[in-house]
């Protein structure tokens, strides 16, 4: 267990890349080696929950499980298909009224990745961060941050058209200068462990790590009810940018006194407490919630 409280990320991070790299090397589609990375990335984060929990009462369904439920149906089943099958005919179409061409097909596929994973890890950034300083922005952000509690499954708890902008920001762009499905994948390959980890209710100690990665220890303190501290740590599974625009808070200093949730202005007009559905029509009744 001390290999995994120090380690857990990296162990995921090198399975999951690993996984890719041989999907590659066997010619196998990439894609089922990343869904298959994290579908056990989920797994294991349910089980150390239950195995070293950072918060014993956040194991406790707070009447939440059946909105994260739905929310990762959503997002899984019909908003990223549907992004998936759009954006390539979108830059078709962009390449074709404009002239552009790709600017990375001759780029080895390592560097490629290189390449998008610090575009669109500042695209998640800058998206992120436009998401906590704009009030209609707010509104929609703000199911992310109605949970009370941390753990395996509401990191999938976000407003379609929240995780449309992300994707329209980061990912998009990406896909604008000629990055390669692989290139995607693999960038996925590398950060997906982390963003679906980095909410679950688990004892970990990164020490170091925890100045690179967006850990669970990290991540805490942006879903803080407290905005100074909780508009802080915007990364999306890296850290760089924050360290950049200044927005980093060290791990240290989130205790068992801290309370995670929305800020005080917007729990009062916003049905963080209510389905799904309830929460999802509450964005469009301005001014739903102050950020």
């Amino acid at each position: 267990m001390k290999l995994i409280k120090h380690y857990l990320i990296p162990i995921l991070v090198l399975f999951s890349t690993g996984l890719f790299a041989l999907a590659l090397w066997l010619k196998l589609n990439p894609e089922l080696a990343l869904l298959a990375s994290s579908a056990i990335t989920l797994l294991c984060a349910h089980w150390l929950e239950r195995v070293m929990p950072y918060r014993s009462t956040w194991n406790v369904n707070h009447a939440d499980v059946k909105t994260d439920l739905a929310s990762a149906g959503v997002l899984i089943a019909v908003i990223d298909p549907v992004i998936k099958a759009l954006a390539p005919l979108a830059v078709i179409w962009l390449y074709g009224m404009l002239g552009w061409h790709s600017m990375l097909s001759a780029t080895p596929l390592v560097l490629e990745i290189a390449v998008v994973l610090l575009l669109v890890e500042l695209g998640k950034y800058v998206a992120h961060r436009l998401h906590h300083s704009y009030k209609p922005l707010w509104w929609l952000h703000a199911m992310h941050h109605s949970s009370e509690r941390m753990y395996w499954l509401n990191g999938l708890r976000f407003h379609p058209l929240n995780y449309t902008i992300n994707f329209a920001l980061s990912a998009f762009p990406a896909m604008l200068l000629g990055a390669s499905p692989e290139a995607l994948i693999g960038y996925l390959a590398i950060t997906q462990p982390i963003v679906l980890i980095q909410h679950a209710n688990i004892a970990l100690e990164h020490r170091y790590l925890n100045w690179i990665f967006s850990t669970p220890e990290v991540h805490r303190w942006h879903h803080s009810t407290l905005p100074a501290e909780a508009n802080r740590n915007y990364g999306n599974a890296l850290l760089l940018w924050d360290h950049v625009f200044r927005s980093f808070k060290p791990a240290a200093g989130f205790d068992q006194s801290k309370r995670v949730g929305l800020f005080d202005q917007s729990k009062a007009s916003y049905p963080s407490r209510a389905s799904y559905l309830t929460q999802l029509r509450s964005m469009f009744k301005f001014p739903c919630c102050a950020g």
